[in-house]
């Protein structure tokens, strides 16, 4: 009876494949459904968030397996419960070939309540200290039911279980990561505006397997999260961008230099102040100007603190509270912060190791940067490169200052508005992009407004150069022409 139901249910979805057509996989549709298998399967099955699998099933989910029948929403869960999510020693992995992917949208009177998503999945085993196992691939075809504006899965059929045949170069980043002494990576993807995969691999701490929202101190990440509240304060009318600062903040070792009423916030967010990256870096260990202010770029996170300060004295706001109204809040970004708060679950901490894997002493920070430290995941980073992406809530003139090039570093190469700007990429894209070099952390995130396409990788080690390579060069979009612009 089972395999009648299995075969009756898999003839009904090939007829509805001939009478309409695959959606195109630029379309909102195939992004929007491809990052719902990614953020599904990474965190139901992968990293068995139970609460968040329930609430994205609908309550007559049907699964349809060639090889262990049918099961209801019950059974469906008990069996999850039992067979993938009761021991984290040995735990089974999915990942899916993303380039198998293909959407066809159900329509009901001319509006869409649903969709069918099929491809190709590989499935591992997964121990603490050893390389995944590459267990077997099979074909699946789901049907999501558009529920309230949530995408929940509402059928399942998955069929045509084989063992695997040849070496599937999706999850060579596990040994890769090994091989480089880096415990773990997070990496978020953007297609066309929407962030559609979320995926964190390997350890926190070479033990302890490193969850999908693994906490990643970012280090110079901090700095665009710091120009975008600027320029909502900004366009809100709260402060203006060539504004002079020294009505609000004059640093005590610069009183006595009038050229520090010439800083603005533009000269700041494009790293025109004439200030070291740190005064401590210095000989005097005193903040000075190594050059007149708007007259050539040098990087300055003296710079950023020195706004904030001028932008919390002017509001009498912290930057921590004018972060959170304005972006934190809006963007769902709950799990970022600017240091170690009583809200920080030090449980999910991507530690940070050295070049020769060894593990370095966690320096916990208890007050704000504006320049380094943040704390956050791959996917509330992801949300707010997206909210970049699509025009980040602000004017078009000031979003316009963003990607202008605001100062030429080199040929193809300037600073925008808190932003670095690449540009001379194939079909007239150009990317703006952002690193974070700490000890134990490399961060970058990048984004092409042409195409609005963008992604993140998040590291916790020091040896990166080959994982970068790897990414860069095989698998993300013009990271290939990224990689040799180096």
């Amino acid at each position: 009876m089972t395999k009648q139901i299995f075969f009756s249910v898999a003839f009904l979805v090939l007829s509805i494949f001939n009478t309409i057509a695959q959606t195109d996989k630029n379309s909102d549709l195939f992004i929007e459904l491809k990052k719902q298998d990614s953020i599904f399967f990474e965190r139901g099955f992968n990293q068995c968030d139970l609460d968040y699998l329930e609430s994205h099933i609908t309550e007559d989910l049907k699964f349809y397996h060639d090889q262990s029948g049918f099961q209801d929403k019950n059974a469906f869960f008990e069996n999850t419960q039992k067979y993938i999510c009761s021991n984290s020693e040995q735990k089974p992995i999915r990942i899916v070939d993303t380039n198998s992917l293909e959407v066809f949208p159900l329509f009901n009177n001319g509006k869409i309540y649903g969709a069918i998503q099929i491809g190709v999945h590989h499935f591992y085993l997964r121990e603490n200290g050893k390389e995944d196992v590459w267990t077997s691939t099979a074909k699946f075809t789901h049907i999501w039911i558009l529920k309230n504006e949530i995408w929940k899965l509402s059928e399942v059929l998955s069929y045509d279980h084989h063992d695997p045949v040849v070496e599937n170069p999706e999850n060579d980043i596990e040994k890769l990561l090994k091989d480089n002494n880096v415990p773990a990576l997070g990496i978020g993807i953007i297609e066309n505006g929407k962030l559609t995969k979320v995926e964190v691999s390997g350890t926190l701490d070479k033990q302890t397997t490193a969850p999908y929202n693994t906490i990643f101190k970012v280090a110079s990440l901090t700095k665009p999260i710091v120009a975008l509240t600027t320029l909502k304060l900004i366009d809100k009318g709260l402060l203006d961008l060539d504004e002079p600062l020294f009505k609000y903040w004059i640093d005590p070792d610069i009183k006595n230099d009038e050229r520090h009423k010439e800083l603005t916030p533009r000269l700041i967010l494009t790293h025109q102040t004439g200030f070291p990256n740190w005064r401590y870096m210095t000989e005097s260990n005193k903040l000075a100007f190594q050059f007149d202010p708007d007259t050539k770029y040098q990087y300055s996170g003296e710079g950023f603190e020195y706004l904030r300060k001028a932008i919390e004295n002017k509001l009498g706001k912290s930057i921590e509270e004018l972060a959170e109204e304005l972006l934190f809040t809006p963007l769902e970004m709950t799990d970022t912060r600017f240091w170690w708060d009583s809200g920080m679950d030090e449980t999910r901490y991507a530690q940070n190791f050295n070049e020769k894997g060894e593990k370095i002493v966690t320096e916990k920070y208890y007050e704000a940067n504006a320049a380094a430290n943040l704390l956050t995941t791959v996917e509330d980073y992801g949300k707010f490169l997206e909210h970049l992406i699509n025009g980040a809530g602000i004017s078009k003139n000031l979003y316009q200052e963003i990607i202008q090039h605001q100062v030429t570093l080199k040929e193809y190469d300037f600073f925008g508005l808190g932003w670095e700007i690449l540009a001379g990429f194939n079909d007239d894209e150009f990317a703006l992009l952002h690193t974070g070099k700490d000890p134990g952390v490399s961060t970058l995130a990048i984004w092409f407004p042409k195409s609005k396409n963008g992604y993140l990788i998040f590291l916790n080690g020091d040896n990166v150069d080959k994982i970068y390579e790897e990414l860069l060069t095989k698998r993300l979009y013009l990271g290939n022409e990224l990689w040799n612009k180096r």
